[in-house]
């Protein structure tokens, strides 16, 4: 009996040193769980407006918008302003705790739109052309919007004499804002045309948009590489082909001056100025 004790006392294990270890796993394992459920807590609205923020600081580029890109207020880019000044100081500071690069370029070039909209804005109502000319200030580009009557002849590309001076007067405001890409686009209504000189929408269209992309060029002296011209037809409506005012608003050429930093994520739209209602109805 007594060295059948003894052989059970030698199999017992005595030292417990391996709780030790043990325990300090299930602590980590449950602070682990603890940091998992905090992540997935994050107040999801709070971290859109950050995304959102982060965008435009931080993404350069042009982002690839239909014609339902969304257009915002004056006061709209400028909450978005706060909003890029706040992460930026929040979240991405260099070490002497200073706002990053991108988020001051992002808020210098907003600045530097709102005064070119500005000034658009205040030669549209001095002229009175709040007919024919619209200013719109979006989340990839700076739109003015010409309505073809203030521009060109029923079914013609050549300048009238008040067009040229409209692009004159563009391009010289465009010139105190260098370094930028602009996009001239023309636009028709969906009626045909076949002429000698015009196939078809594509070639007026195209024929417009390069005249007043010349005149813009030459009285703002721009930089020819970061301008060009581009024909859409009667393919990119913004308004109904069924009634003189609808095809009135269709036939327009668009100067873009292109953001370098954008939000494409922006989801609500506003139209800054006046549209081109009281505009008349002609051929092409």
């Amino acid at each position: 009996m007594s060295k059948r004790y003894r052989r059970e006392e030698q199999e017992e294990h005595p030292n417990e040193t391996w709780l030790v270890p043990y325990a300090d796993l299930l602590t980590l394992l449950l602070a682990l769980f603890i940091v998992m459920y905090a992540i997935s807590s994050v107040d999801v609205q709070k971290f859109q407006e950050m995304s959102r923020a982060f965008n435009i600081a931080f993404h350069s580029g042009i982002g690839v918008l239909d014609q339902s890109a969304a257009y915002i207020s004056v006061d709209q880019m400028q909450n978005a302003t706060d909003t890029i000044r706040i992460s930026g100081s929040q979240g991405y500071t260099g070490k002497d705790g200073t706002v990053s690069e991108a988020a001051r370029l992002a808020e210098q070039e907003l600045k530097e739109f709102r005064k070119l909209h500005d000034q658009i804005s205040e030669y549209i109502r001095q002229n009175n052309l709040t007919t024919e000319l619209d200013v719109q200030l979006n989340h990839t580009s700076l739109l003015i919007v010409i309505s073809d009557n203030a521009l060109f002849a029923s079914g013609k590309a050549d300048l009238t004499p008040e067009a040229r001076e409209l692009g004159v007067a563009i391009g010289q405001m465009l010139k105190n804002f260098p370094g930028y890409e602009i996009s001239v686009e023309g636009h028709t209504d969906n009626r045909p045309i076949h002429t000698r000189e015009f196939e078809s929408n594509y070639e007026l269209s195209a024929k417009r948009a390069i005249n007043f992309m010349r005149v813009l060029i030459e009285a703002g002296d721009l930089d020819p590489r970061l301008v060009s011209s581009t024909g859409y037809g009667e393919f990119r409506p913004v308004a109904t082909n069924d009634t003189p005012e609808g095809r009135a608003k269709n036939r327009r050429v668009e100067v873009k001056i292109l953001r370098k930093f954008t939000d494409t994520e922006a989801a609500e739209s506003m139209t800054v100025s006046s549209d081109t209602d009281g505009a008349s109805d002609g051929n092409g």
